[in-house]
């Protein structure tokens, strides 16, 4: 499909003439058409990579398509229902620069679109754009920024799956691929097909039927496996490969072959990155806490408004497995900042969970401030923790609750992991002291902590912890769970509406568009509120003394 020409002429009795006849000038469609729409159009440069340059048959307007997804996210439609209103909504006309007559495509135009962002990896562009409009209007800055940033998580598109339902369900997408692509058939196949395809599972039978059932699934699945792997096939890169390949790793993670008999036998999955649904590979399994979910998370980052005064901006929403860590969402919130044309923060505000030693001395050593509170040290039960201790690594020495400095300092350096500890001991200096019922255990002779290299920097952040100040710039970070919350009710990112992390990644990015044009446009509205109230204010005495 080609790119087809723009064309920025109006009609001269239509609907974009007569806008004052139809809108009002603080209405969010009209708000819409003049300052998003031109952001919109801004984007056709970047979306000419999804077309060939001369060759097919004109495509829909990409502006236009691009312009049809975020207002379906901004009002939270289904594909076909966003067009619906794209045929019969006047605002959503007038929003987009189409006129009354102008006919509409259909719904399968925007998913292949999405498929299109995915495949050459601009599922960022609308964000982008939107996000460079708002830096142009000051509303966004992208140097010595002030930022807060917390993760939630995202149902999946699919469900958990029992390990029977889960091998039965890759074996049938397996032979359903087969029959698809024409692939050669093996000699069992009839006896695979009325197993797996025609037939379904009696789940009133007893438990020892259904165990014995899932050991037959990977004798069958090790069966077809070997035959696949001599017979004669297309290697194009199909779907049967893909879900040859799926079949494979599930076997791997679910059954083990006796090495003295050969037989088959279920283990219990051990990886953390299990596929718990064929459906959605990449969908993974995780508990926290209260909660259990089988999806994705997502870390979601935004300015702080001056005087912590309105709202934000969204400035990144990095995708994630459900098994992934918030510290290491960190750095994937960062990278992906970078490669926006964002320098690092000048402060970060998080909880606990993106912060460790580490992290802390990274942020001072590239010169911007890591903001959040540090988790307790472990201690064993009736014991000082080692936060009860003053440690100064450079003087090798160590201050305990008592005031009794460390007699001994080791180095002890782990090659293998990478690390370097510091051990300090008290020797003889616990004996008699006040405090040693306290400190040591009833099996030590006397007190010894051992700390890693960055210590210094957890034990200053404790001590800040207790600072008004500290707390006062904690105070800032609600603000994030305010904007999780109108993510997900106001734009169902809870949610997924479709499978796979790429096409998780493009959902996010377009919700956090829909935010923050959304958050631009109500901006403006307020200023036309404002000016409307000083107008009457100033054509009304008694209003002007009432509120003085």
């Amino acid at each position: 499909m080609s790119l087809p020409p723009f064309d920025s002429q109006i009609e001269l009795f239509g609907l974009q003439v007569r806008r004052d006849a139809i809108f009002e000038a603080d209405d969010r469609y009209r708000i819409f058409a003049e300052k998003v729409y031109p952001v919109l159009v801004g984007a056709r440069e970047r979306l000419a990579s999804l077309y060939c340059a001369d060759n097919g048959r004109p495509a829909i307007e990409p502006v236009v398509v691009l312009g049809v997804s975020l207002l379906q996210f901004m009002e939270r439609l289904p594909d076909r229902q966003a067009l619906e209103h794209l045929k019969y909504h006047v605002g959503w006309k007038y929003a987009l620069g189409q006129e009354l007559g102008e006919s509409t495509f259909d719904a399968t135009v925007l998913v292949r679109f999405r498929q299109r962002l995915v495949k050459e990896g601009l599922e960022r562009v609308l964000f982008e754009e939107v996000v460079e409009a708002l830096e142009e209007a000051g509303l966004v800055a992208k140097q010595k920024s002030v930022q807060r940033l917390d993760s939630t998580h995202v149902l999946g598109l699919v469900s958990r799956m029992s390990h029977l339902d889960r091998m039965r369900e890759a074996m049938r997408l397996m032979l359903e691929s087969m029959v698809e692509e024409k692939w050669p058939r093996p000699l069992f196949w009839g006896i695979y097909w009325e197993r797996y395809v025609e037939s379904k599972i009696d789940y009133g039978a007893p438990s020892e039927a259904l165990k014995a059932k899932l050991v037959q699934v990977g004798e069958d699945i090790r069966r077809l496996l070997k035959w696949l792997s001599t017979a004669k096939r297309r290697k194009d890169g199909g779907k049967g490969d893909g879900r040859w390949q799926l079949l494979k790793k599930m076997f791997e993670e679910n059954f083990e072959i006796d090495a003295k008999h050969g037989h088959v036998g279920f283990r219990e999955p051990m990886s953390e990155s299990r596929i718990e649904n064929p459906h959605d590979p990449e969908a993974t399994y995780r508990r926290k806490q209260d909660k259990k979910w089988v999806g994705y998370a997502v870390q979601v980052a935004e300015t702080v408004p001056k005087g912590n005064e309105g709202t934000g901006f969204i400035t990144s929403m990095a995708t994630q497995t459900a098994r992934a860590s918030d510290e290491a969402g960190l750095e994937q919130t960062l990278k992906e900042q970078a490669s926006m044309g964002f320098d690092r923060p000048r402060e970060l505000i998080a909880d606990g969970a993106y912060l460790s030693a580490e992290k802390l001395a990274r942020a001072q050593a590239e010169h911007w401030r890591l903001t959040g509170p540090v988790m307790p040290p472990h201690a064993a039960k009736g014991c000082y923790g080692v936060d009860r201790f003053r440690v100064n690594i450079a003087k090798r020495q160590a201050r305990c609750p008592a005031g009794r400095v460390s007699t001994q300092c080791s180095r002890i350096e782990d090659r293998y992991n990478r690390m370097v500890e510091y051990r300090f001991e008290w020797s003889w200096k616990c004996q008699g002291c006040a405090l040693r019922q306290a400190c040591i255990g009833s099996t030590q002779t006397h007190r010894t902590i051992r700390v890693r290299d960055n210590f210094m920097y957890l034990q200053a952040r404790r001590a800040e912890m207790k600072t008004e100040r500290f707390k006062d710039r904690m105070r800032l970070r609600a603000g994030i769970e305010g904007t999780i919350s109108e993510l997900v009710r106001a734009y169902g990112l809870r949610r997924a509406r479709y499978r796979g992390l790429d096409k998780m990644r493009l959902q996010n990015y377009f919700t956090a568009a829909a935010c923050n044009v959304a958050r631009w446009i109500r901006r403006i509205h307020c200023c036309f509120d404002d000016i409307a109230v000083g107008i009457f204010n100033a054509s009304n005495p008694v209003t002007v003394l009432v509120g003085a």
